[in-house]
């Protein structure tokens, strides 16, 4: 029977032993969904919003069943828009078959995308293209695209057009495109791939010298000068995500390597690559340094016996120099598709295990959904029985927010033939302002100590405003729930819990 009586318990959540589970508690389980060029969404072709949103759903599903936990979904791939609400770019080719024309019949897929998301209890975060303005060899843009209306701010390199990020007024403008969607969407976090300057083609020149004599007085060279140009640009749209929801998140995902020792940089890493600092002006390392970025997410898109970039000793020179701030890898899926070196269909798992080896690194993005959802070599496979098989939450951010949200109200359970059914109340709002976003079932065997840190006592993560949820016990027992709530950041709170009998 359940018992007539029911309390708050201050639940334990530590337990060293369970600090390094195979499973951890909080752990980011993301994967980026790719739309340029119709990659991973919409399908190509497909111009019709029914089927989109059917399909993006199905996308969704999937990686929930696989243990995900947030996407981030790409809504600017050339100056263009996937958003309808104060969009100043035009609607992207790829969603509707040319470029400024509106889905018919219409529907602002950013809004629907994030409302089916967060009913998944999957964060959304917002990928956009900086640099891009016109993608190579789609030189049909509107009238109003910006590489018409401001010619002035374009470089075009390799055939393709991108925005010259040494002007301020660029700045200014790839900014206000940031603040737009901060602003008009309920956005879980703002994020940028690796493109910042153009990557290097051999016998292409970037022709921004001009630019560099306006406005390059007080640097030693041309280099130092595009370096700032982005630290200033990073700088400008983090102070600027924080003034108007500082509980937005901003990160970057940069090429794998900041720089390499092999190239006279002490502080570098100990491979011999392509660098962000060197080759992409990217200054990645000062971005955590400085707190401007909350998590970086670096693109290890190797395997571990690479001759060149070996996985393990990149990762590691990456967790020293996070500097606080969150560390997610970025995790080469589509390399398992025959690549050499990804023979072996425990390639990946092993990175991943030894990523959790480590409390710096708090999770991995996995490029792309398309490679995930294909099952090379069998890894969404062991997602789903072995290293994501028990759920997890998205690790908390102190700096932004470190006030859980108060417990849940008036938690009682009552006992059916077959089930047990639990119902609680929202709690008022916490000292800062939160209430709960999702809240989170327990069970626990009578004898079992009460460790939060188990994932495996996990029943159910469950969306506001669900405040019920029903149980069926494996077998004939006492059993206790503990029911804890959940804020925007993931902070949780103290649990309730109570005891009931099943016969």
């Amino acid at each position: 029977m359940c018992t007539r009586f029911f309390f708050l318990v201050l639940v334990f959540c530590g337990w060293q032993a369970f600090a390094q589970q195979s499973s951890p508690k909080r752990e980011l389980r993301a994967v980026w969904i790719a739309t340029v060029d119709n990659i991973d969404w919409p399908r190509p072709g497909d111009y019709n919003p029914n089927s989109q949103q059917q399909s993006f759903r199905q996308i969704l599903n999937n990686h929930r069943q696989s243990g995900m936990n947030a996407i981030f979904v790409q809504v600017r791939d050339a100056a263009d828009a996937y958003y309808a609400k104060g969009a100043t770019e035009p609607w992207s080719e790829w969603l509707t078959g040319r470029q400024g024309r509106a889905p018919e019949p219409f529907y602002d897929p950013l809004e629907f995308m994030i409302a089916e998301s967060h009913q998944r209890n999957l964060e959304f975060h917002a990928w956009l293209n900086l640099n891009r303005a016109v993608f190579k060899g789609h030189p049909n843009v509107t009238p109003d695209h910006v590489s018409r209306q401001h010619p002035d701010w374009m470089l075009t390199y390799d055939g393709t057009k991108f925005f010259n990020v040494g002007v301020p007024e660029v700045r200014n403008y790839i900014t206000s495109i940031v603040t737009n969607l901060v602003r008009n969407y309920d956005l879980d976090g703002i994020h940028f791939d690796d493109y910042f300057y153009p990557y290097k083609v051999v016998g292409q020149v970037l022709n921004d010298q001009v630019t560099f004599y306006k406005y390059g007085a007080g640097y030693a060279n041309i280099h130092d000068w595009r370096r700032d140009n982005i630290n200033q640009l990073i700088h400008q749209i983090s102070d600027s995500v924080k003034v108007i929801k500082p509980y937005v998140k901003f990160g970057i995902s940069p090429f794998g390597i900041w720089r390499n020792r092999s190239s006279l940089a002490p502080d570098g890493s100990e491979t011999r690559g392509l660098s962000s600092y060197d080759d992409l002006y990217a200054d990645t390392r000062k971005w955590l340094q400085m707190g401007w970025i909350d998590y970086i997410a670096p693109q290890v898109y190797f395997h571990r016996g690479h001759k060149r970039v070996p996985y393990e000793p990149l990762v590691d020179w990456w967790r020293k120099n996070c500097f606080g701030r969150h560390l997610y890898i970025g995790q080469g899926a589509y390399r398992m598709n025959g690549e050499s070196g990804w023979d072996s269909p425990d390639e990946m798992p092993i990175q991943i295990r030894f990523n959790r080896q480590h409390s710096e690194i708090q999770g991995s993005i996995y490029f792309s959904s398309r490679s995930l959802l294909n099952n090379y070599k069998g890894f969404q496979d062991t997602l789903r029985r072995d290293l994501y098989r028990l759920p997890a939450l998205v690790p908390t951010m102190p700096w932004k927010d470190h006030t859980p949200p108060l417990p849940p109200q008036e938690f009682e359970l009552k006992r059916t033939p077959t089930q047990v059914l639990m119902r609680w109340q929202m709690p008022p709002a916490a000292v800062d302002g939160e209430v709960p976003r999702r809240f989170v079932v327990y069970r626990f065997r009578e004898n079992e100590p009460i460790i939060l840190n188990n994932t495996s006592k996990i029943l159910a993560i469950l969306p506001v405003p669900q405040t019920s949820y029903a149980d069926t016990p494996p077998t004939p027992g006492n059993y206790r729930y503990v029911v804890t709530a959940l804020d925007r950041l993931q902070n949780e709170s103290y649990g309730v819990m109570t005891d009931v009998e099943v016969q």
